[in-house]
C-alpha cells in the first residue's frame, strides 16, 4: 500500500467486537481492513447525502422561480389538502 499513514483510533468495547469478529470469521484480513471499508462506506454515504442536498437547493431555486403559488396563505394550502384528503378517502 502505498503513502499508508498510521493512526490511532479508539473504540467503543461493542465497534472494537465487530471488528475482531469480522476478522476471525475471515471476511476481513485484518482490523485496518475494517475500519478502511468502514470510511470508504462512509465517504459513500456523504457524497450521496450531499447529492441529495444539492437536488432539494436545485428544486427550491426552480420553485422561487415559478413565480408566486396559487394559495395565498397557508390556511389556504391546508383547506386545499384537507379537501383533497376527503376526496381520496370517499372516492
Amino acid at each position: 500500500m502505498a503513502n499508508v499513514e498510521k493512526i490511532s483510533i479508539a473504540l467503543t468495547q461493542d465497534m472494537a467486537a465487530l471488528v475482531r469478529q469480522a476478522v476471525e470469521s475471515g471476511e476481513y484480513a485484518s482490523s485496518s481492513e475494517v475500519i478502511r471499508d468502514a470510511l470508504r462506506g462512509w465517504k459513500m454515504k456523504r457524497a450521496f447525502q450531499e447529492q441529495q442536498i444539492e437536488e432539494l437547493r436545485r428544486l427550491w431555486q426552480e420553485g422561487i422561480k415559478s413565480g408566486p403559488g396559487r394559495f395565498e396563505s397557508i390556511d389556504d394550502l391546508l383547506q386545499e389538502a384537507e379537501r383533497r384528503f376527503d376526496n381520496e378517502r370517499q372516492g
